[in-house]
């Protein structure tokens, strides 16, 4: 009987992947904190989730000469953060809350790891016979 990986890694895989691109936006607000203008953005992690467990994405890129759009992360908007104080030059970065919201899920991304890392013992488990 062959193994579904799909159905056995259940939804962890695509957690990793979106943890992993959250991580590259959260870097990038941080790396162009005194850049003048630069609006912070972020992705709500919950929507892209439910929509990839539902299966709605959309509007999809089904050939390559379509145009991609600028403006999505996995089939999902990026979104501009909203700062809680504003800035003169025009940047929303606040670096506080960039750094508090990358170890957050830095923390999220761990933990993706280990549930992947314990479905791979399950298998291996069931694949000896234990």
């Amino acid at each position: 009987m062959a193994i579904n990986f799909n159905n056995a890694l259940s939804i962890h895989p695509q957690a990793l992947a979106l943890r992993e691109k959250r991580s590259e936006i959260l870097a990038a607000n941080l790396a162009n904190a005194d850049t003048p203008d630069y609006k912070a953005r972020d992705l709500d992690f919950k929507a892209i989730l439910s929509q990839t467990l539902s299966n709605e994405a959309g509007l999809r890129r089904t050939d390559q000469r379509h145009v991609a759009s600028q403006q999505t992360v996995l089939g999902a908007d990026l979104l501009y953060r909203n700062p809680q104080q504003a800035s003169l030059d025009g940047n929303t970065v606040e670096a506080h809350i960039e750094q508090a919201k990358y170890a957050e899920n830095a923390v999220q991304y761990q933990a993706s790891l280990q549930f992947i890392n314990d479905d791979f013992k399950g298998l291996m488990s069931a694949i000896r016979g234990d």
